[in-house]
């Protein structure tokens, strides 16, 4: 058996910040891993078709850089995820009306053109969140929330409170909390997907998920291997097509696929 120690995947802490992700950012994760995926961004420039209809078959606006994972990737789903907040200029605002403070916004700023207005992405810790900002609105003017209609009012509800608060909110440090059961499986789907894309075995999976002593039984009847297999599988399932769901986008007509569709 190949000493798999030293291949990227191996380290759990590696993929830690995967605790962390919403929906669209670990549908990127996802997403980033599709060879064909991988392959349409070497390939992009040289394709028949514009790039955004070849970017629009994988569920964005524009193709993004599958080297790049969730912390650095800014990917622009197509059509936006219910979660992102759109900032108009008030037409009628009051005289104690908030500003847009670009400055004054916590966390990490990342301000992009998806091709066609900005997308302001801000993170800090334990927190995120998408605006899109309409043509016209400027700093230091008043400004009114949209959201999509079929958003849940409790989520709108949290988006406008972390945007309310935004401004007091500059916290050197977040508490750790434990990582809830889904975080993890999404933590562990990922390592193994990325192992089995380099060819591992699942022993050799399991050695690095859960360690050498947990695999030790292997051969015995215990349900490890099973395990290994559903993460795997789920895995593959999420890349090919299942990331749709995590970004909110409708799925695929039956028996079609992303890396097929509408392909020359």
């Amino acid at each position: 058996m190949a000493d798999r120690g030293t291949e990227p995947w191996y380290p759990t802490a590696a993929y830690l910040y995967v605790l962390h992700l919403d929906g669209p950012a670990l549908a990127w994760e996802y997403l980033r891993r599709h060879p064909e995926y991988r392959l349409d961004w070497l390939r992009r420039g040289r394709r028949p078709q514009p790039a955004h209809q070849a970017a629009h078959l994988w569920g964005l606006r524009l193709l993004e850089d599958p080297e790049l994972d969730a912390r650095d990737a800014h990917p622009a789903w197509f059509p936006d995820h219910d979660g992102v907040l759109q900032l108009y200029p008030d037409a009628d605002p009051p005289m104690d009306a908030i500003v847009f403070a670009f400055w004054s916004l916590p966390g990490s700023k990342c301000l992009i053109h998806d091709g066609k207005r900005l997308m302001l992405v801000l993170r800090w810790p334990g927190y995120s969140l998408r605006l899109a900002i309409a043509p016209g609105l400027a700093d230091g003017m008043a400004f009114a929330y949209a959201i999509r209609a079929c958003a849940q009012l409790q989520g709108l509800n949290a988006m406008l409170q972390k945007l309310a608060t935004a401004a007091d909110a500059t916290p050197a440090a977040a508490a750790s909390v434990r990582p809830s059961l889904s975080a993890l499986q999404e933590l562990h789907t990922l390592q193994a997907l990325d192992a089995a894309l380099a060819g591992a075995s699942l022993r050799e999976i399991a050695e690095g998920l859960y360690g050498v002593d947990a695999a030790a039984d292997w051969y015995s009847d215990g349900g490890l291997r099973s395990k290994v297999r559903r993460l795997v599988q789920r895995g593959d399932a999420l890349m090919r097509g299942g990331y749709r769901r995590l970004a909110q986008l409708p799925p695929l007509e039956k028996g079609r696929s992303a890396s097929s569709a509408d392909r020359p």
